[in-house]
């Protein structure tokens, strides 16, 4: 977890490219207090859910030995101590694909993405999750207001930007619309099982992006 937290708190560099930390988008449970129960509360419902269980917080809270009033005191909610969760998990994966990312510009985004969403759909934790609690986990994920959307999104923004920045992307829309829609796209590959049926696809959103972004 030590590299999670690092991250979250300076950002985190991988070859050329910069990954911006997002820890003016954090809540203010983890800003204000990175180490102690808190962050006990959110490691212990990460290995909840990715050994399969159902995040209760009454169970947790007799864990980490407080009452229930005083983890919802700590972490506000089961949901935004979810989306934490669910962040811990993307964030790192997000700089695993950047890393593993060549080429430039538009290419280079869509690889990103891909190497990302194929990541995504090899993480039994989240078909666990999407499975058991599908209407609201795919509202913490993509949902309007969403955190985890909106910090991927500004990711996506960052480096946009950075290729921008290097002359290598001219690009068709504003960055910030471009980031979302980019992510959009993503998304709608991803979740095609809860939104249609058909099995994810993260090579036909990388086909799309590319050609977004060509």
């Amino acid at each position: 977890m030590k590299r999670y937290w690092l991250s979250l708190q300076f950002g985190y560099t991988v070859g050329c490219v910069t990954i911006p930390s997002v820890a003016a988008d954090l809540p203010q449970w983890l800003t204000d207090r990175p180490t102690g129960s808190p962050r006990q509360a959110l490691e212990l419902a990460r290995t909840r859910i990715v050994e399969g269980q159902r995040l209760d917080m009454s169970a947790l809270a007799d864990e980490l030995g407080v009452s229930r009033t005083t983890l919802f005191r700590w972490v506000g909610s089961r949901n935004s101590l979810l989306v934490e969760v669910f962040w811990s998990m993307a964030e790192p994966a997000l700089h695993a694909a950047v890393a593993s990312a060549s080429g430039s510009g538009g290419a280079r985004i869509a690889a990103v993405v891909g190497h990302y969403l194929r990541g995504a759909v090899n993480t039994p934790s989240l078909a666990r999750q999407l499975a058991a609690e599908p209407q609201n986990t795919l509202q913490l994920l993509t949902g309007s207001g969403s955190a985890v959307q909106r910090r991927t999104i500004a990711v996506v923004a960052d480096l946009l930007e950075q290729e921008i920045a290097a002359g290598t992307l001219e690009p068709p829309l504003p960055v910030p619309d471009l980031a979302y829609l980019v992510v959009r796209i993503g998304e709608s590959f991803l979740y095609t099982p809860h939104i249609t049926g058909d099995p994810p696809d993260p090579e036909k959103a990388q086909a799309a992006i590319a050609a977004l972004l060509r």
